[in-house]
């Protein structure tokens, strides 16, 4: 697939990049993919002095242009579809289902989302208010108006896992509500991220409103991060660098939108359908290959069905074929990198050591092959204080930890450093609802891993800042302002 090397974009321009280029590498084969521009720290600097100075127009462009922009961007990776599918499968080692319905057309259906949501009012009525003569004026009735401001040029730093989805997750709205933008991609799989600008551009975007940068160490997003130029990080990634980017943002005084880390805890009660609990807790050992903040990776199982539901999962990861992500059939993938294959690998042998028992897996696929496969790993006779418990591993390994009552789960659930998605199984959904409501993370999933796109995503304590999604974007890339006059 390696074609002619990819160039910045920087104000309508595609750019050469004054480091070079480095080599992204298909972690399935271990090929290389094409080589992704190497930025420049004036580089990324140059391309947030140009969203700055867009911005003006850009911001005060009819809600309808901007609409029609996205609009046709979503038609046009549409119309590659096939191509775009492609590559993000081989930058990031998706199975083809996933690389086609969960990147790809996600992505797309990102930007339609926020072509009608740059439709959405932004300015609400506040009720009237009557106030009694003295030092700050005459009696009156005051009326006001709340309203919604773009916040001016964001920095949107992406994660590897999702190179459609989530560019367009921080893209789309933060357009759709006249701010400008610098995407800084992750490292492994820049390429798709400039195939969505290429769209943008052809769209019809304005010189300057989109910027891509991109760079494998940490130069360009720091820049990215801190350049004066910039009033807002939007970030997804690990709790340790986005704890990096918000010391930045602080002194500054710049706006952030977090989304960290997950060790999302699975309260499966003794009541539960576990042949549901078990659907949905095995999407960790295959969805993306575990590498999601919103898995449920933590299972919290109350004893009576502690040993049923070990077996059901043993079961359930028995039956999920690993390998080559294009051949048909396949299940678990590849993780984005021998670097993160060793990581994951050392956290089960880290179980092991802890007192843990491997249930299923913990060995290398194949370890004589091509490729940086981890085999679906069970992690048994665990407690919550073990590092396997606490810590995001981003792999396809399951952790179970049981316990006595629902106080007792609920506990459990809670005596965690992250605060993302968690889950309940349980028959009684009134119960199941009861416990939702106690637990602290930002979303609860009730008898599901469902989703719903409208529905506000973000996290509680080291899991994130703010809240996405839905209109909830809009909202988060946009400042408040009031305006009031005298009736």
């Amino acid at each position: 697939m390696t074609t002619a090397p990819q160039r910045l974009f920087i104000d309508g321009d595609w750019t050469e990049p004054a480091a070079g280029h480095y080599e992204v590498v298909d972690p399935a084969t271990e090929e290389v993919v094409g080589l992704a521009p190497e930025a420049s720290r004036a580089q990324v600097y140059e391309a947030a002095a140009a969203a700055r100075e867009a911005f003006g127009a850009w911001s005060r462009t009819r809600p309808e242009e901007r609409a029609a922009i996205l609009d046709r961007a979503a038609d046009l990776m549409q119309r590659d579809f096939t191509a775009n599918a492609a590559l993000a499968q081989a930058e990031s080692g998706a199975t083809t289902g996933t690389a086609r319905g969960m990147q790809v057309a996600v992505g797309a259906a990102r930007f339609r989302r926020y072509a009608k949501g740059a439709l959405e009012p932004v300015e609400e009525a506040i009720p009237p208010q009557i106030n009694e003569a003295g030092p700050m004026g005459r009696a009156g009735i005051f009326g006001a108006l709340a309203g919604r401001r773009p916040v001016g040029v964001v920095t949107c730093v992406t994660s590897y896992n999702n190179p459609w989805a989530n560019p367009a997750g921080k893209v789309a709205p933060a357009l759709a509500m006249g701010n400008t933008v610098v995407v800084k991609p992750a490292p492994q799989d820049p390429l798709s991220v400039y195939r969505m600008a290429a769209a943008l551009a052809e769209a019809g975007v304005p010189a300057g409103v989109v910027n891509v940068v991109s760079g494998s160490g940490a130069e360009a997003g720091e820049a990215a991060v801190d350049s004066p130029d910039v009033d807002m990080v939007s970030f997804t990634g690990s709790t340790s660098v986005g704890q990096r980017i918000a010391e930045v943002c602080g002194r500054h005084m710049k706006r952030q939108l977090m989304e960290l880390g997950g060790k999302g805890a699975a309260v499966v009660l003794d009541d539960a359908d576990l042949d549901s609990a078990v659907a949905g807790i095995g999407t960790t050992f295959s969805f993306y290959s575990g590498q999601i903040c919103t898995a449920p990776t933590r299972v919290l199982v109350q004893r009576g069905v502690h040993d049923a539901l070990i077996e059901k999962l043993t079961a359930y990861a028995g039956h999920l074929p690993v390998g080559d992500p294009r051949a048909k059939g396949t299940v678990v993938g590849p993780v984005i990198s021998a670097a993160h294959r060793d990581r994951v690998e050392s956290y089960v042998e880290l179980g092991r050591k802890e007192g843990a028992r491997v249930v299923t897996g913990g060995e290398r696929p194949d370890p004589t092959g091509r490729g940086f496969y981890v085999a679906p790993t069970l992690l048994a006779d665990c407690t919550n204080d073990m590092r396997v418990a606490r810590e995001e591993i981003f792999g396809p390994v399951v952790v179970v930890v049981p316990f006595d009552d629902e106080e007792e789960g609920v506990a459990l659930a809670n005596d965690s450093d992250y605060g993302l998605i968690d889950y309940v199984w349980s028959g009684d959904v009134a119960r199941a609802f009861r416990i939702a409501r106690r637990l602290r993370a930002g979303g609860v999933g009730v008898n599901t891993i469902g989703r719903n796109m409208e529905a506000p995503f973000g996290g509680f304590k080291r899991s994130g800042v703010g809240r996405d999604v839905g209109s909830y974007a809009l909202h988060a890339y946009s400042e408040l302002q009031a305006i009031v006059w005298p009736g």
